[in-house]
């Protein structure tokens, strides 16, 4: 395979300068040695995470979006634009905000920062006290590359993973101008992943003043489970999400008893919180316009995508807990975003729209958990964790009455089409309604954030939108475009586009 080089310290600061940010890559060499502290490390790691939003433009992606009509389009020409692209699975090149080539930018800022944070302890030659600072690095390296790769390259399958072209997995900072980077395949880059939070994990510690904002040991056990499960590894799904969960029911977003009593604005406040909601396990705050438009947008939520994923009773009989709010398809939503507008000038009254995502939880984890169970044919604890997952998202939710035994899970998500779901590792044939209910359950959890796309594209499922004239546009298995495309500011300095 003909390896493709590139430039990504070119792309990221061809980014930079159209979007006049300041960042670690704008630093010289001299101001870098000033890290001399264990202190002045952990304020570089706040700046590991990638801090850009996704569920903006892969929500669009997903199966989840619906045509509301024109009448439903944005003020925001930029939204509008990027909704659009997204729906019809174009290819789109902007730097704004909440598009893919932010994401990119963002996640290698994220990465360049990691890097340097991990020379830096090499540098104060690392004693024990930076441990736990090399464990947060590391899990911040690798999560933003296991983003990047998810996004942007095919899904992994073990059996191409060596040839399917992956992105660069950046190691080191950047110590000259011009340095040149591999865009290696998936199979590196998946080992690569691996390496960093099997060395990062058993380093972490809990020692942050608000943990939501790092990684935790709860944090990097949930991102342990999500890495597994795209590998198929699931003894090790089970294990990370356990450490994840650690607190049963109790650790699970309650949704019956905090939410559906709590009005919408009480309940944007309490989804992102960092401190009043445990379920969340690793938040990120990025610069987003998405809370302005994400209800009133043309490709979202409209009445038939309601009735499919919120519907009047979910398996259990009994109505989900969510109020999907709006009047009409126009408006219909799930608050869980919440903007806090940053003012950069008090006279002109301008400033920047931030949102605060959640990126990993202890309900994912415990979902992640329940595939894994299916897959290993312990049916009876891949019930029990869907009934878990049930009690607190289901309204007036009895066990006595509304718990599922393995007959009840077989009949009301049994499959019908042997190609609905079609992985690179075959599903057994009496796990397959358990897959399906998982499946299900994590669309309506997850419903708005990004992740079913993720689901979507690990088990290859075919997406079809329908626009409001009744034409159908499909996205079939294995098509091309469900790997983003390059930004071009990379593909400008070298690296080779996705095909098309």
């Amino acid at each position: 395979m003909k390896n493709i080089k590139y430039n990504i310290i070119k792309a990221v600061a061809l980014f930079l300068l159209v979007s006049s940010c300041n960042d670690i890559l704008d630093e010289t060499p001299d101001n870098r040695t000033t890290i001399d502290s264990a202190e002045k490390i952990a304020e570089l790691l706040v700046g590991a995470y990638p801090d850009a939003a996704y569920a903006p433009f892969l929500e669009p992606m997903s199966d989840n979006a619906g045509d509301k009509g024109p009448s439903a389009e944005t003020d925001d020409d930029q939204a509008t634009t990027l909704n659009e692209r997204m729906f019809f699975w174009e290819d789109l090149n902007k730097i704004d905000e909440d598009t893919p080539t932010n994401y990119w930018n963002r996640a290698y800022k994220a990465i360049a920062q990691a890097n340097q944070a991990l020379l830096s302890i090499d540098e104060l030659n690392g004693g024990s006290e930076f441990d736990y600072l090399r464990g947060e690095a590391l899990l911040c390296r690798a999560y933003a590359h296991y983003m990047l790769v998810n996004i942007f390259s095919k899904a992994y399958d073990p059996d191409t993973a060596a040839t399917d072209v992956g992105i660069p997995y950046i190691s080191e900072p950047e110590t000259v101008l011009l340095g040149e980077y591999e865009r290696g395949t998936v199979e590196n880059v998946y080992e690569n992943i691996k390496a960093d939070i099997e060395l990062g994990l058993p380093l972490i510690e809990d020692n942050y003043g608000v943990g939501a904002f790092h990684f935790t040991k709860k944090a990097a056990n949930a991102f342990a489970s999500r890495f597994y499960l795209t590998t198929g590894e699931w003894s090790k799904v089970i294990e990370h999400s356990t450490l994840a969960i650690s607190g049963g029911v109790q650790a699970l977003r309650d949704w019956e008893n905090d939410y559906s009593p709590a009005t919408y604005s009480e309940q944007t406040a309490l989804y992102a919180s960092a401190t009043l909601e445990s379920a969340n396990l690793l938040l990120i705050s990025a610069e987003s316009s998405f809370d302005r438009y994400h209800a009133t947008a043309r490709y979202q939520l409209n009445s038939d995508k309601r009735d499919e994923i919120f519907p009047s009773a979910n398996a259990t009989g009994q109505p989900w807990s969510y109020s999907v709010f709006g009047s009409n398809d126009l408006y219909y939503n799930i608050p869980k975003f919440q903007e806090y507008f940053k003012v950069t000038n008090q006279a002109a009254g301008t400033g920047n729209a931030f949102v605060t995502y959640v990126l990993l939880s202890t309900d994912e984890a415990l979902l992640n958990r329940a595939e894994a169970y299916a897959m290993l044919g312990q049916l009876e604890n891949a019930a029990a964790d869907i009934n878990m997952s049930y009690s607190v998202k289901t309204e007036d939710y009895l066990a006595a009455f509304d718990e599922l035994d393995i007959d009840a899970i077989q009949s009301r998500f049994e499959v019908t089409d042997p190609d609905l779901y079609t992985p690179f590792y075959d599903i057994p044939t009496e796990s397959l309604a358990f897959v399906n209910a998982v499946l299900t359950i994590k669309r309506t959890i997850f419903y708005n954030e990004g992740l079913r796309w993720f689901d979507n594209k690990r088990h290859n499922m075919v997406i079809n939108h329908e626009d409001i004239f009744g034409n159908i546009y499909t996205l079939p298995k294995g098509d091309k475009r469900r790997l983003l495309q390059i930004p071009e500011a990379a593909q400008s300095f070298g690296i080779e586009e996705n095909p098309r």
